[in-house]
């Protein structure tokens, strides 16, 4: 550790472990598993986080936190615990989501022996569904708090826990439940998700500060052409075939857009996620109906769903302009959301004052990256309610699908990161021994 921190910073500090944090990882992973998998998919039902909140919402109370939980759908519980600080300070908000990715095909998760939610070390990654996104991280954050109160350490501000449900489907239970109609504020919050990298030839590593993020949006363009017989591929108008032309034009496609100061991992662009034609019992014919499905990201501000279903539709007409034998319609996922770049967060306003000199205290004077996360995540609903909200958290911003996994080195220097960063922005009750 450091020698220029204060007694008190260093005692804190030593009570964040490796141990500690891969056995809170190991326990969070595998709680309400694999009722919490939360699928994007507006055609499929919701995860349910009720047993991951109940632990949560119960480690924050043996903290001393004051705790409530607010649900607008059942076996949903978002969790808030506030621990009050003196009065004379700002209120900080740590946020992370209890949803995770769902687990479709648990035959490639040979690195946790195929059971994807028993959480298991190889060398220094744990392994296992939630780990990087985002129970790890969520780990790193309780660590904090928990160091923190053994210390005895008495803060000006507020400390807030806000605990999410429904994020991986872009927070409608969730973050924007409880800024529009529950009321939750603070003047700065920090999302505790994935924004770590590592340069894989020198081993050099760290964590980006996200200031902002990239929207998203579901699109689904469907072709009608026209049915026949398989013997008789001459007479028939393959709406299949005729999507397979398109592909290669919506995934190279310029969506019209400003560039900004903090782009995306990527500039605006789709990823194609679902395709969908033929009917079952009918493959005596060539379908009539493709529908395409996909996501476009790396959304920035002024981008709007219309003016994306504008940039789709006059690719789509390009390819098959002057054709009557076909028709086609591009339109929003039904039940999906739309979801709007957010605004940078200063670099120079708080939190990122605070994240960045407790990044410098730990990475050797480095300073992390500010960028734009291409990805949602909660930060995006506080930004709108008018918070100072970022996102920054030891997980690999790029996690692998399966065999997901998280440096456990990362993740015990992020709860030590939190941990400074606290005491820096709601500051240190000076009677504390």
């Amino acid at each position: 550790m450091p020698s220029e921190l204060p007694d008190l910073h260093q005692r804190v500090l030593d009570r964040i472990s490796e141990e500690r944090w891969v056995d809170l990882a190991t326990q969070l992973i595998k709680t309400g598993q694999p009722r919490s998998c939360d699928p994007l998919d507006p055609d499929l039902p919701p995860g349910e986080e009720e047993a991951i909140a109940m632990l949560v919402a119960g480690k924050l109370e043996a903290m001393g936190m004051n705790v409530s939980t607010y649900e607008s759908m059942p076996h949903r519980p978002n969790v808030v615990g506030v621990l009050k600080g003196s009065g004379d300070g700002p209120v900080l908000m740590m946020n992370d989501h209890m949803d995770t990715y769902p687990v479709v095909e648990p035959h490639k998760w040979d690195k946790t022996n195929f059971d994807p939610f028993a959480a298991t070390r190889h060398g220094d990654l744990l392994y296992a569904r939630g780990s990087s996104d985002t129970r790890g991280n969520m780990a790193s954050a309780l660590i904090a708090a928990q160091a923190l109160v053994e210390q005895g350490v008495k803060l000006k501000g507020d400390l807030m826990y806000c605990l999410c449900v429904d994020e991986e489907r872009d927070g409608t239970h969730g973050s924007i439940y409880l800024t529009q109609k529950i009321g939750i504020h603070a003047d700065y919050s920090i999302t505790a998700e994935p924004t770590a990298w590592e340069n894989s030839k020198t081993g050099e590593w760290g964590m980006n500060l996200s200031v902002a993020n990239g929207g998203h949006c579901l699109v689904e363009i469907k072709v009608v052409g026209q049915k026949a017989h398989i013997w008789r591929p001459d007479t028939s108008n393959n709406a299949i075939v005729e999507v397979a032309k398109l592909i290669p034009l919506l995934e190279s496609m310029t969506f019209t857009h400003t560039p900004t100061d903090f782009m995306g991992h990527t500039p605006p662009c789709t990823t194609i996620v679902r395709i969908r034609g033929g009917l079952a019992g009918e493959m005596q014919f060539s379908p009539d109906e493709c529908t395409v499905t996909l996501a476009v990201v790396g959304i920035v501000p002024g981008m709007t769903m219309q003016s994306i279903i504008a940039d789709l539709e006059n690719e789509v007409s390009n390819l098959f302009q002057n054709r009557t034998d076909l028709s086609y319609n591009v339109q929003q996922v039904p039940d999906s959301l739309f979801v709007e770049a957010t605004e940078p967060v200063p670099i120079d306003e708080e939190p990122c004052k605070s994240i960045r000199k407790a990044y410098a205290t730990l990475m050797n004077g480095s300073e992390p990256i500010p960028n734009r996360k291409n990805a949602f995540n909660d930060t995006i609903r506080f930004r709108e309610a008018g918070i100072n909200a970022v996102t920054f958290g030891p997980g690999e911003d790029g996690w692998a699908p399966d065999n997901e996994s998280i440096s456990i080195t990362k993740a015990v220097t992020a709860a030590r990161m939190y941990a400074l960063t606290i005491m820096d922005i709601l500051e240190v009750v000076d009677d504390v021994k």
